[in-house]
């Protein structure tokens, strides 16, 4: 076993459960801690950027299991306690997990082949940051207090935000809280709602995407090493869920524009200006 490629995927499972739940972009630091530190071959770290993602999501089920089960139910039966529409939820998901799907399905190769690189990842870094401070700039009305009472309409828009985070550095969070929060719905909502809907979409794009490039693992020190990573990035996440509903409930995105900012700025400067080179 390489000790070095290691220790390599252990800070690429940290860096995975950190970001996965916050609007700075996974997929944008995991790409530039990739190229940073030369970690694989371009074709196994695209493979392990997409898949390490599982473990935070399973982060996501693990802590959420009665709630999500009771939508489930809900949605199967038409009956959950406390709720007045015990389907709503359900089909909410639903619906905004559609126009990603059908996105990604469609074009997530060429997504790969051409823009998954740093240079991507620093231009939407920053571009998502003059977003996010546009959205906390404007008033807000509530529609939606609870993740359950947002309607099938609002779920649609917010899943059409969420096919703007298949471009590297834009963040899937980011653009559904930050969608959601611009549509009307609450703060922790927002955050919940993000949460489950990366169930299906992070769980979809990562079994896809292995199936389909499962050769480029061809040996038991390549799975383990995946494994390794996923495994660090469930437990990570699994540390910083409740943390960033109990953030998002109380306080605004505008610190991590300035992160999104800050960090796509120092990108283009290293390339522009100390010769850097940024992958392709």
């Amino acid at each position: 076993m390489d000790l070095l490629l290691l220790l390599q995927a252990i800070i690429m499972g940290i860096v995975e459960g950190i970001t996965e739940f916050l609007p700075i972009s996974s997929t944008g630091y995991l790409i530039l801690s990739a190229d940073l530190m030369h970690f694989w071959t371009k074709e196994k770290a695209d493979l392990f950027v997409v898949v390490i993602q599982l473990g935070a999501i399973l982060a996501v089920i693990y802590d959420y299991w009665a709630r999500l089960w009771h939508a489930f139910m809900g949605l199967v039966t038409g009956k959950a306690e406390g709720l007045a529409n015990p389907r709503q939820l359900g089909l909410s998901l639903i619906v905004a997990t559609i126009p990603v799907m059908l996105v990604g399905f469609t074009f997530a190769d060429q997504i790969k082949m051409y823009l998954f690189n740093p240079y991507t990842v620093a231009i939407m870094l920053i571009i998502g940051g003059l977003l996010i401070f546009y959205v906390e700039s404007r008033p807000k009305t509530v529609i939606a207090a609870e993740a359950e009472d947002i309607s099938l309409k609002t779920a649609l828009l917010i899943g059409l935000f969420q096919c703007l985070a298949l471009i590297p550095g834009t963040s899937r969070s980011g653009s559904t809280i930050i969608g959601a929060l611009w549509l009307g719905v609450s703060r922790k909502a927002a955050a919940e709602f993000s949460f489950f809907l990366g169930i299906p979409v992070i769980v979809g794009a990562g079994l896809l995407d292995l199936l389909k490039h499962k050769d480029a693992l061809s040996t038991g020190e390549d799975w383990a090493v995946l494994g390794v990573g996923v495994a660090v990035s469930f437990i990570i996440a699994l540390l910083c869920i409740r943390w960033l509903v109990a953030w998002v409930s109380r306080r605004d995105f505008t610190i991590f524009a300035w992160l999104r900012i800050i960090t796509g700025v120092l990108v283009l400067v290293a390339a522009w200006g100390f010769g850097y080179q940024i992958a392709g």
